[in-house]
């Protein structure tokens, strides 16, 4: 009744208007307003933090939550957790395994569950009001891990039990917990003192503001910059990308136009096959120049900042520099292994381009008449060089590559190796935040099961960041009552038109498997405790790397890589053309990876006082003969992954050393009788490096695993680049 009452009122007062002779209907009108406002706020402050009803254990709720009471709730949860953690320190009994480490795990579900929002809002559909409310809670969300991070009771208590003769006794996975937790509290500013945890926290509460701000501003860069084309601009662009680009157009409230998105899977096709250069070249432009642009979107000041910031804490900690730091607990332990790994891979990848560039300018000067390979023209010749040295055609590949197709293709793997089923559900039972998104049940085939589920969200459209990612809902855990996993992949891919499949190239069909690797490691958890789930940067692109192998295998070629039109299979002639030219292009695509990686673990190993960014990246380019037809994967100014937070800072090599223990993998299921299908190899991958997740250290379940450290030879060998023969001494 108090609704509809609300309602009426502010109904009436529109209908009357507002004179000076109405001041005490207005007032009326303002105080029903903000009733009406605080219980709307109210109640969505209620859905947030409400548990997840409906089958499955729960699901969350994307259908009934709202953003007018995020804050409120985040606030609500935040604090709940605080008190949590409070009866925690102040438990008066004899710290043990039990009461303390244990009794943390169960902390925070409010808010985990929170984070589920948050993490759709922040990703999958960003809004100006949601950037606004981000920015609020950012400082209070770092105040929040500096309080329990610089809890005195607390981390005396995890250190009591860390060195305690009850962990002798513990089992291997519960030792692990306890040592990750002390490293939590030992690493991030528990041991200081309390003027330096001051300013610690204040660092961390300044970084949380920038962090939020560069990623906006890349999202910002994203949004407002589209190159609208018409009819007479579409040269030499195949019917299935001009089809996405009307679409997208259309889209945007330009019919009759076609939209280049400033998006990697808009940017990377347009360049491919594009004959009008100067478009090329502004597309390029355009895109590369993201948070670069010297407007109120720019991030170079704030990666400035950022920098000296990270320098700074770590200097708390009694580390030289922030990679130290970083990689103390890494595979890599050091950024000198880090660095030693990328310069032995480097020679042979900028040696690549030469050649590469080479083959490029003989075909631009006979067909084109041109002097010199730009960076707008790489992409271009590149696929002439394919079609000239392989008679391969990218566009002829695309056209047995639809997205549906694949997914089923992955749907495969994961039955052959997880002994996993996929049925799609379809009545409604689980809501979903978008119409784009659909939703699978994962069983064990065997036993029926029910493991998790499997959330899709394919498209790019506007709010939601560029790339490709996997996140959970919820992760695998025992310790407290069985909870099955929900986990979600995320893409941007350009949505065909209506009716139609959307084909994707080969790269964007290897990325589709990489996701769906790092769903598969989430839903064959087999931990027990939630921290156990994380991972360490340099080991968790391993499993999603390795499952892009099963692409190119023939049991996924020759059933699931129909013609989207005839339904045929690939022909066998053009399968061997993609084999024989699988290292292909391997000089660009390692070169502007490695330039990524390497100015990344430049930036964190030295001192940034007074660091200019944008002369730092060219001048560390400059020193490592960085070739002028390559630029960086991600340039400084966009490269979200190490200054949009911390996840990868310090640690963009990690895919590289990932790609070893690939490489040395894949060698091995290679080498099995039953090749990439191997029980017997298959059945040791699941068992030792993706059941265990974070239970056990990479390196022990590494060995495990292959009965050996991985070797660099292996990726040298993938790569095509000259392998050199160790000679015994």
């Amino acid at each position: 009744m108090k609704k509809i009452f609300f309602k009426a009122l502010l109904t009436s007062s529109i209908l009357m208007g507002c004179t000076a002779a109405d001041n005490t209907q207005s007032n009326v009108t303002e105080a029903a307003t903000a009733v009406v406002n605080a219980t709307v706020v109210e109640q969505s402050k209620e859905q947030l933090l409400a548990p997840w009803q409906g089958p499955f254990q729960g699901v969350p709720a994307f259908d009934k939550v709202t953003l007018a009471g995020l804050v409120p709730a985040m606030e609500q949860a935040m604090a709940s957790e605080l008190a949590e953690i409070d009866v925690i320190a102040n438990n008066p009994a004899t710290p043990t395994f039990e009461n303390t480490i244990v009794a943390m795990e169960k902390t925070g579900a409010d808010l985990d569950r929170l984070f589920t929002y948050y993490g759709i809002w922040r990703s999958n559909k960003s809004s100006s009001e949601f950037r606004q409310l981000q920015s609020e809670l950012a400082p209070k969300l770092s105040a929040f891990s500096s309080t329990i991070r610089q809890n005195a009771k607390l981390f005396a208590r995890v250190k009591a039990v860390y060195n305690s003769d009850e962990v002798k006794s513990l089992s291997p996975e519960k030792q692990r917990l306890v040592q990750l937790k002390y490293n939590s509290f030992a690493r991030n500013g528990a041991t200081l003192n309390t003027e330096d945890q001051k300013r610690y926290a204040e660092i961390n509460l300044r970084l949380a503001q920038l962090h939020t701000q560069f990623g906006n501003n890349v999202l910002a860069d994203e949004e407002n910059y589209v190159l609208y084309l018409t009819k007479d601009q579409l040269g030499g662009l195949p019917e299935s990308i001009i089809t996405v680009a009307a679409a997208a157009a259309t889209e945007r409230d330009h019919d009759g136009q076609y939209a280049i998105t400033n998006t990697r899977s808009s940017m990377d096709p347009f360049l491919t096959y594009s004959t009008e250069r100067e478009l090329r070249k502004k597309v390029w432009q355009t895109y590369y120049s993201r948070g670069d642009n010297g407007d109120e979107f720019d991030n170079n000041a704030i990666i400035a900042e950022i920098l000296k910031l990270r320098h700074e804490r770590v200097g708390l900690l009694g580390y030289k520099n922030y990679a130290s730091w970083r990689l103390e607990d890494r595979m890599a332990k050091s950024p000198e292994n880090a660095i030693a790994l990328m310069e032995s891979v480097w020679p042979a990848a900028i040696a690549r381009v030469d050649e590469e560039v080479a083959d490029m300018l003989a075909i631009g000067k006979r067909q084109d008449g041109i002097e010199k390979i730009e960076a707008w023209d790489y992409r271009f010749y590149a696929e002439k060089v394919r079609q000239d040295k392989y008679d391969l055609d990218s566009d002829e590949v695309k056209q047995y590559l639809q997205l549906n197709k694949l997914r089923e293709a992955m749907f495969y793997v994961a039955g052959r190796l997880f002994n996993f089923n996929f049925t799609e559900i379809t009545d409604g039972s689980v809501p979903v935040f978008h119409e784009d998104v659909r939703v699978w049940e994962v069983k064990d085939k065997t036993s029926g099961e029910h493991i998790g589920l499997w959330y899709l969200d394919p498209f790019a459209r506007k709010g939601k960041r560029s790339g490709a990612w996997a996140t959970t809902y919820r992760s695998h855990t025992t310790f407290d009552g069985k909870k099955n996993v929900l986990s979600s992949n995320n893409s941007n891919f350009s949505k065909g038109a209506a009716g139609q499949p959307t084909l994707i190239s080969w790269s964007d069909a290897e990325t589709y498997f990489h996701e769906f690797g790092h769903a598969l490691h989430f839903l064959a958890s087999k931990v027990e405790y939630p921290t156990l789930n994380g991972g360490v940067r340099d080991y968790t692109e391993f499993q999603s790397q390795l499952l892009e192998r099963w692409l190119s295998t023939d049991e996924v070629i020759n059933n699931y890589l129909v013609h989207y039109k005839t339904g045929k299979p690939m022909p066998k002639a053009l399968i061997a053309k993609i084999k024989q030219a699988a290292t292909f292009n391997q000089g660009f695509k390692t070169t502007e990876y490695l330039a990524s990686a390497l100015v990344d673990m430049k930036f964190h190993t030295v001192d940034p006082k007074g660091i200019d960014p944008d002369k730092f990246e060219r001048d560390t380019l400059a020193a490592l003969n960085m070739p002028e037809q390559v630029v960086m994967r991600h340039r400084s100014p966009q490269f979200g992954h190490i200054f949009s937070s911390e996840g990868y800072a310090s640690s963009y090599y990690g895919y590289m050393w990932a790609e070893v223990l690939t490489s040395d993998a894949a060698e091995a299921f290679a080498q099995a009788p039953g090749g990439f299908y191997d029980k017997e190899v298959a059945a040791k991958l699941v068992e030792h490096l993706f059941s265990v997740r974070n239970a056990v250290d990479p390196s022990e379940a590494y060995r495990a695993f292959r009965g050996r450290d991985a070797q660099v030879e292996a990726l040298m060998r993938d790569r095509g680049f000259p392998v050199k023969i160790k000679t015994k001494k």
